[in-house]
């Protein structure tokens, strides 16, 4: 599966819990609240295939998958060549907790060490119910 099929997938799947929470009159902050990893893993456990194994994608205390993406990470299915590579992600503030991964001849940004969208102060300062609006910058590689 390519970036762009995951991101379409992955926003369908965001709108529809939100859609659910919001036909439950939640607030802002208990929307935010209800994308706990706990609470996802017992409550959404198809949203992410992690979920399955009871497993983070970023080691950390409390990580919300609210936004389960960060929108400075930047894609293209295609690629833009780099030599011999081909450079299908990036991060577009260069944080100095992610790195470019090098797989054979394709370059993907490795954010796993990066926690910064997963923390609700990030999410509440960004908040949006559409997710594709807070990673409308993604696809602009």
């Amino acid at each position: 599966m390519g970036y762009t099929e995951w991101f379409e997938k992955h926003a369908n799947k965001h709108k529809q819990i939100v859609t659910k929470l919001r036909e439950q009159n939640k607030t802002l902050e208990e929307i935010i609240e209800y994308f706990h990893f706990e609470n996802m893993v017992k409550n959404e456990n198809d949203f992410c295939p992690l979920y399955a194994k009871n497993k983070k994608c970023h080691e950390m205390e409390h990580l919300n998958c609210y936004m389960c993406a960060c929108p400075n990470f930047r894609f293209s299915d295609v690629g833009v060549q780099q030599g011999e590579k081909t450079k299908y992600s990036y991060c577009s503030v260069n944080s100095k907790n992610g790195r470019a991964g090098v797989y054979g001849k394709a370059i993907h940004q490795d954010c796993s060490k990066c926690t910064i969208p997963h923390h609700e102060e990030y999410i509440s300062k960004h908040f949006s119910r559409e997710w594709k609006e807070m990673m409308q910058n993604c696809k602009k590689f």
